[in-house]
């Protein structure tokens, strides 16, 4: 004999509906958004500051994985090539390339926050 009733030996009656409960908050798409802007500024950023360690540090130039980060840098930092031409190559390395990667800190950080507030 099989007992469709869960809790056997106990009277089942008909219980009032459970009380509404607000729908759990879903991220908005915005918030997602941000995120993806501010993880790519950081990684943009970060490709950048690592090549001035890689040259600072004289990195094997002929290391492919030097290379890649070399390769990546120069296109993340085309429009700002040769901004400051200087006699000291460190430095002129620091300049040219840490610019653009304190705007993109700053220009995606300031979109991902107004994306937050919208």
């Amino acid at each position: 004999m099989s007992n469709p009733d869960p809790v056997s030996g106990y009277s089942t009656y008909q219980q009032p509906p459970a009380p509404e409960r607000p729908a759990a908050r879903r991220p908005d798409n915005g918030r997602r958004l941000a995120l993806t802007v501010c993880t790519i500024a950081d990684t943009a950023a970060g490709l950048l500051v690592l090549w001035v360690l890689l040259y600072l540090l004289d990195a094997n130039q002929a290391n492919v994985f030097v290379d890649f980060v070399h390769g990546t840098a120069d296109w993340l930092a085309g429009w700002s090539q040769d901004i400051f031409t200087m006699d000291t190559e460190g430095l002129r390395v620091v300049l040219n390339y840490g610019l653009p990667a304190v705007l993109y800190l700053l220009i995606g950080h300031g979109i991902a926050s107004r994306l937050n507030r919208a």
